[in-house]
């Protein structure tokens, strides 16, 4: 305890959890009043506060106000540099405050604890420190966010505005829980990124709750962990669609049952003019996002009006399955193929009726497994490619072995 020399006053201990930074200064105590108000009786000594700490402290953990010799008759904590004063519970006995507000990095703040000794007589302590200021603030964003309901292949994780450092103290202050309970890990996508699956689909009807706890810790050079983040995700029934390139079908399952067959145009694998091989890419997506009506315009990924295979149509009925553009919706142009043949720029061909039939019935995280399309692996960055790695993969992602 740091104690200023006959005044009893020692440096701060801070409180969680905002990520907000501000200017910071070393820990000090400053400014400590002694008694005021009516005298002691002789030989009755004056009541002592003592706050709890130590240099350049960490916003995680609480301030501590302590009087001995006497009661607690009055605390305030404020910050001077925003006005904002600081909530805090007294002990039933009075001898302990105990700060419940989230503080922040960087900050200045000020401390008046008034104690009264056995005769009344009151003692006024003052004190002021400053929280640590990082090099930076590394603060997480939920990859997916949490309204509404959700398919089986739900996919969820953490996007951070700074390198991580250190991905394992980082990945042990994650926490997953799901209900009922499964089997899931943590897999990095770069310095930045980090998502979480469980080993098979969801099952459905799960709650699955996603907490970080990484505030206050530090995350490797000279960084700490930004303003924690939660989200609960509800799972709805399951529906699994199975897209196959050889025989151009489609079909769907609801909980495991098939409810509909129909037939689909893929990519285009031959390399044939104006764009060449066009395929679907392989391997289990999830639904992304839904659009009833849009332009489908080749300029989006650099082919542009007056280069060789642009195009800009308006389709309906769009399922988006990967951020490469991939949908499944209706195309008129296809239908005398669809069933045979993969003609395609990467999206899955329908007729009107059946491409509105999967509008309706497939939403965000319900699942479309690709197979036999002669396109690469879906990769993990291109949409929800988490599910094309397999179990053994996913486990080697995880920072902690």
């Amino acid at each position: 305890m740091i104690r200023i020399a006959g005044l009893g006053l020692a440096a701060l201990l801070l409180a969680a959890c905002s990520g907000q930074t501000e200017t910071a200064g070393t820990a000090q105590a400053v400014g400590v009043a002694g008694a005021t108000g009516t005298a002691s009786p002789p030989g009755l000594p004056a009541a002592k506060v003592a706050f709890e700490g130590g240099d350049q402290l960490s916003p995680k953990d609480p301030i501590v106000v302590k009087a001995s010799g006497g009661t607690l008759q009055a605390v305030t904590v404020t910050n001077p540099q925003t006005g904002n004063a600081v909530k805090g519970d007294l002990s039933p006995d009075k001898l302990t405050w105990t700060s419940q507000d989230h503080l922040r990095y960087g900050a200045t703040y000020q401390v008046v604890a008034t104690a009264v000794n056995q005769a009344g007589a009151p003692t006024e302590q003052r004190g002021e420190v400053h929280t640590i200021k990082p090099a930076a603030v590394a603060t997480p964003a939920l990859f997916q966010g949490a309204s509404g309901d959700f398919g089986v292949g739900l996919v969820i994780g953490l996007k951070f505005d700074h390198d991580i450092a250190d991905k394992a103290t980082v990945e042990k202050s994650l926490k997953v829980t799901s209900s009922p309970a499964q089997d899931g890990g943590w897999y990095w996508v770069g310095k930045r990124e980090v998502h979480y699956r469980p080993k098979d689909y969801w099952k459905a009807g799960s709650t699955v709750k996603l907490e970080t706890t990484s505030f206050g810790t530090p995350i490797g050079g000279g960084a700490y962990g930004g303003q924690d983040v939660s989200a609960t995700y509800k799972v709805h029934d399951s529906w699994v669609a199975k897209a196959d390139g050889k025989t151009h079908q489609i079909k769907a399952f609801h909980n495991g049952q098939l409810v509909k067959t129909a037939p689909i145009s893929m990519g285009k694998t031959a390399d044939t003019p104006p764009r060449g091989a066009t395929p679907t890419f392989n391997g289990t997506h999830t639904v992304l996002g839904k659009e009833d009506h849009k332009i489908m315009d080749s300029c989006s990924y650099g082919v542009c009006e007056g280069d060789p295979g642009y195009y800009k149509a308006p389709e309906n009925w769009n399922v988006r399955i990967s951020n490469d553009g991939e949908y499944l919706h209706e195309n008129l142009k296809t239908v005398g193929v669809q069933g045979s043949d993969n003609v395609s720029n990467g999206c899955l061909n329908m007729n009107t009726e059946n491409a509105k039939w999967f509008f309706d019935t497939f939403n965000v995280g319900d699942v479309v497994e690709v197979t036999n399309s002669g396109g690469p692996q879906l990769a993990i960055n291109n949409g929800h490619g988490d599910w094309a790695i397999s179990w053994t993969a996913w486990q080697a992602g995880s920072a902690l072995g």
